[in-house]
């Protein structure tokens, strides 16, 4: 070892995936406990997993199969308490990271290009344009991957060059199959698509051609269960990852709103959240997109759980502090961006539970800091990593009114 120099060990991994020094050097691919040399090698230390893929590194849909899962489990822990230490914040209670189980993806966006005489299809490389040919997955569901060859083999028959998209849902039905960016030119390729899902017992097969999603094939409505109720999905409509995740971060609101008589779910969706609390509570759901919002209104009617449906734009448009103080609990779960203009409009209500169910780290700690220069308090943190392996992270928080008990959480 001598001739390449002092040994520093890694001591812990940065928010985009590379091993970190106590000097600040970074290393890609290495672990907590490796050892980097001064000439760039990595001695794999006791926390350096064999990579389960053989297309790893070089597949963008992973960054972290080189981690065990103590350090995995680390990792997603850190970059919460790393966000929220960052604003300031400190939890009572920081639980420890769940992690989604391998092989459990429920949806997820392949590409597809041609390639010769056969299609080559999967994720990107990092950083590039260049699609890594998938031969073999350990994120997606098998009900997924068992599409990739079909798929390929459907797209290889086809002459000249094209450049698709492969959406990919695992639905109530089966698997909902969408191609964006595929001309369908004549009788005869509109059989084909028709045979391949009939085939392959597709759920439903969209078109997107530049003009928007239509369906091709959909023998019955397509679904998703939500807190037992079997709400319409349609097409492009969002879904927690993993099955498995969304039980974690559903328990976490159950949990922590399943006293309270009425709550508030803002950004909604199709009611992930409103479902699960229903019974036990009335939901007011609220959301943006119109097809959601339909799709959860209809949900609640057949089913005939207590879900209030509101159309709304939080963004542009937030629920006022007097319109929250109705409720005796607030959930909510935005987008990437958060929700900086909601978060005001709740900093100012007389609300004194707050959950906030987050995808992004960053824009929630920002927010957090809203809540808790109002008078809350950060009372529990519960990091999730269903994008396993991935360095997207997830989480469900607790905020309560410093006044407010602690024992009556």
């Amino acid at each position: 070892m001598s001739d390449k120099g002092e040994a520093v060990p890694i001591i812990r991994v940065a928010a985009k995936g590379d091993g970190v020094t106590a000097d600040g050097r970074h290393a890609s691919g290495a672990a907590p406990g490796d050892l980097l040399m001064d000439d760039g090698t990595i001695i794999a230390g006791p926390h350096h997993a064999s990579p389960p893929c053989r297309h790893f590194p070089q597949c963008g849909g992973c960054q972290l199969q080189h981690l065990d899962e103590e350090s995995l489990r680390g990792f997603v822990t850190d970059r919460v308490r790393n966000a929220a230490e960052g604003q300031g914040l400190t939890p009572t209670i920081l639980a420890p990271a769940h992690l989604s189980p391998p092989r459990s993806r429920r949806r997820a966006t392949l590409h597809a290009a041609s390639g010769g005489r056969r299609a080559i299809i999967g994720f990107r490389e990092s950083g590039s344009h260049r699609i890594v040919d998938m031969r073999e997955c350990h994120v997606l569901a098998e009900q997924l991957f068992a599409l990739v060859e079909p798929v390929r083999q459907l797209l290889s028959r086809r002459k000249g060059k094209y450049s698709v998209d492969v959406e990919l849902v695992l639905t109530d039905q089966g698997v909902d199959c969408g191609f964006i960016g595929l001309s369908v030119e004549g009788l005869s390729q509109i059989e084909e698509l028709l045979d391949f899902a009939r085939e392959h017992g597709l759920a439903r097969l969209t078109i997107d051609s530049g003009f928007g999603p239509e369906p091709q094939w959909e023998p019955e409505p397509v679904t998703i269960t939500l807190g037992g109720v079997a709400v319409p999905f349609p097409v492009g409509s969002f879904l927690q990852a993993t099955h498995d995740g969304e039980e974690a971060l559903v328990r976490a609101a159950r949990d922590w709103l399943g006293e309270c008589e009425t709550v508030v779910d803002l950004f909604s969706g199709l009611g992930t959240f409103a479902f699960a609390l229903a019974d036990v509570c009335k939901v007011l759901a609220v959301e943006a997109a119109r097809e959601a919002h339909l799709a959860c209104k209809a949900a609640a009617g057949s089913s005939g759980k207590p879900v209030f449906g509101m159309h709304r734009d939080l963004f542009r448009n937030p629920l006022m502090h007097d319109e929250l103080n109705r409720f005796a609990g607030v959930l909510l779960d935005p987008p990437r961006a958060g929700a900086r203009e909601q978060i005001a409009k709740i900093a100012e209500s007389k609300a004194d539970r707050i959950v906030y169910i987050s995808c992004n780290p960053a824009s929630w700690a920002r927010d957090a800091k809203v809540l808790v220069e109002a008078g809350f308090t950060l009372h529990e943190l519960r990091p999730v990593g269903q994008f396993r392996w991935s360095t997207h992270v997830e989480l469900a928080s607790l905020f309560l009114r410093q006044d407010r008990s602690a024992s009556s959480v």
